[in-house]
């Protein structure tokens, strides 16, 4: 397992477990790099010729050396907006119940000018005491206004797909009872028919278009502190699903076209210490084909397809969305939900008839043009639709090495998976998102879905090609809870058990996160495991993860980060 030795290392690892992640998951104990490159793996006595008067030599002490964490479903400029100080915490375990985020508020308005909006992203009602004690019970205006009488305040939910605003940003906005909610959206009202401050999913445009779009400044500034965040838990590839006109609306734009000009900006200034895959955005959520195609059309003639450093900044695809993710409202599902949930698609108020041509005529102009598709699905209908219309489209017009995939696949079945598996494509799960959501699940799914929700065995064992990601800001980046999560399938509150048939291997849930994700990335022959000629992407975790208790793997510290040779996070030397 050794290379030539023909110039000095800038690496040398020794005396740790080296997980390479190879076809036979074989461990080693030293690597050695050169120049950004993987030059030996083995033991001491392979990497020692390399070893020069300027070689850094690391003793892992026992540490385990990981190819670099890929996070493949990952809102970096997003995640950087939505994190302090750009922005308020109200997650939990920050806030507890609606008082401590009108607490959160409160401090804030003691800090900012009359008439400055104050934002802030995380809040869950499955973790604030109030809407747990009485689930009818949701976040208010009023629950805010007193504390912020004069400054207008947006507080996003953690999923992204409910806003919670006071009375002095409906003011502005301009919302009232008589205010119709966009397709696809709904403004929550109360028993007099007045706006109560909650805005679901497309209704969220009411107050995204009231806001300021982000500044090219403030859009820096976002993406240099997600890329620190990602240095310190050890990422050094991730997706961006999603950047484009279809997302101008979207969180003051943090999803918009001019986002992926300040990502090769710090792409040609340097800066860029993660590398990036992007999937442009036409459209929105409800748009048709027609309207997606000419979007996509102009976005390629504007060059937006096209990068200067593919390996650093690659444009990969298009994002598509064929449902939602509210229970009861956007997962297009075969069955209701319990409680009376519609079952049925509500994206835009089309037909399941009239969506399904629309999204078979979506996925075959994308294809066509040869693009790589991963398709937003949380619903088992919408599973089973998208992943027919792949097919179809792969049939209609043949194209080696597509690699078309299912974005989140919260419900994916049999029928998704042998079709994904048949035309060698994938699945982009969530672990995280089970780990937040495994306590809730049941009220709103039944005990058998949530059960089976986010179906990792199953997928695996069907041949599907399936890579992990964070969905952030809807959560955390650490990869080390997904990996503890793939394994136990433990929830966060309750640490109760859902769906222990759904457990994967801890191997196979670090391949999840680096050489399955660099498959989605089309890049699986030069980086996602630690093997003599890839990039030396590397994370060294603190402890042998190999025999640790996977109770302990997300407290396990990263101790060091390298990018492409280059050292990102380094607490070794502190």
């Amino acid at each position: 397992m050794t290379g030539a030795a023909d110039a000095h290392a800038d690496l040398v690892f020794v005396g740790g477990q080296v997980v390479t992640v190879d076809a036979e998951f074989s461990v080693a104990s030293a690597l050695a790099v050169t120049g950004g490159i993987i030059r030996a793996v083995g033991g001491r006595d392979d990497v020692a010729p390399f070893i020069g008067p300027d070689t850094r030599v690391i003793d892992l002490r026992g540490a385990t050396l990981l190819p670099g964490i890929n996070d493949s479903h990952l809102h970096g400029c997003a995640f950087g907006m939505a994190t302090p100080p750009l922005s308020l915490d109200v997650s939990h375990p920050t806030v507890s119940s609606l008082a401590d985020a009108a607490e959160a508020v409160r401090v804030a308005v003691g800090r900012v000018p009359k008439g400055q909006w104050i934002t802030g992203h995380g809040w869950d009602t499955g973790y604030l005491d109030e809407c747990v004690a009485d689930p009818a019970r949701q976040p208010s205006r009023h629950d805010l206004d007193g504390v912020s009488p004069d400054h207008p305040v947006v507080l996003y939910s953690f999923s992204g797909h409910a806003t919670w605003v006071n009375s002095k940003a409906l003011e502005l906005i301009g919302l009232d009872r008589d205010t119709p909610a966009p397709p696809g959206g709904a403004i929550v009202a109360d028993g007099a028919g007045e706006p109560t401050g909650l805005l679901r999913e497309g209704a969220q445009a009411l107050v995204q278009n009231a806001l300021p779009p982000l500044s090219r400044q403030e859009r820096t500034d976002a993406i240099r502190a997600a890329l620190a965040e990602f240095a310190r838990l050890g990422i050094t590839s991730y997706t961006e699903p999603g950047l484009g006109p279809g997302g101008d609306g979207i969180m003051r734009g943090a999803l918009g076209t001019q986002t992926l000009e300040v990502y090769r900006s710090l792409l040609a200034e340097g800066e860029l210490t993660a590398r990036l895959g992007v999937l442009l955005l036409p459209t929105g959520m409800a748009s048709t084909a027609q309207e997606f195609a000419d979007s996509l059309t102009a976005l390629t003639a504007t060059g937006d397809g096209e990068s200067a450093d593919p390996r650093r900044l690659a444009i990969h695809g298009v994002k598509v969305f064929a449902d939602g993710i509210v229970p009861n409202k956007t997962s297009w599902m075969h069955e209701p939900y319990v409680g009376g949930g519609c079952g049925s698609l509500c994206v835009g108020g089309e037909s399941d008839d009239e969506r399904t041509a629309e999204i078979d005529a979506i996925i075959r102009h994308a294809h066509g043009a040869g693009y790589q598709l991963g398709v937003h699905v949380t619903g088992d209908r919408a599973c089973d639709t998208v992943t027919d219309a792949f097919a179809a489209a792969l049939t209609a017009q043949p194209r080696p090495d597509a690699r078309h995939y299912v974005i989140h696949g919260d419900f994916l079945t049999a029928h998704s998976m042998e079709v994904l598996a048949a035309h060698d494509l994938g699945v982009n799960m969530n672990p995280t998102i089970k780990w937040t959501v495994a306590d809730m699940e049941e009220e709103f799914v039944g005990a058998g879905r949530a059960a089976y929700a986010w179906p990792y065995r199953d997928a695996l064992d069907a041949g599907v090609h399936v890579a992990s990601g964070s969905d952030a800001p809807v959560t955390h980046p650490d990869w080390r809870q997904g990996v503890a999560t793939m394994v136990l399938r433990e929830s966060k509150a309750a640490g109760r058990v859902s769906g222990p048939e759904q457990r994967i291997t801890l191997a196979e849930a670090i391949r999840t996160y680096t050489i399955d994700a660099a498959w989605q990335d089309f890049a699986e022959d030069w980086k996602g495991s630690l093997e003599p000629g890839k990039v030396a992407d590397l994370c060294v975790l603190e402890g042998d993860l190999l025999t640790a208790d996977p109770h302990d793997i997300p407290t396990m510290p990263v101790l060091l980060t390298v990018m492409d040779g280059r050292v990102v996070h380094d607490t070794l030397r502190d």
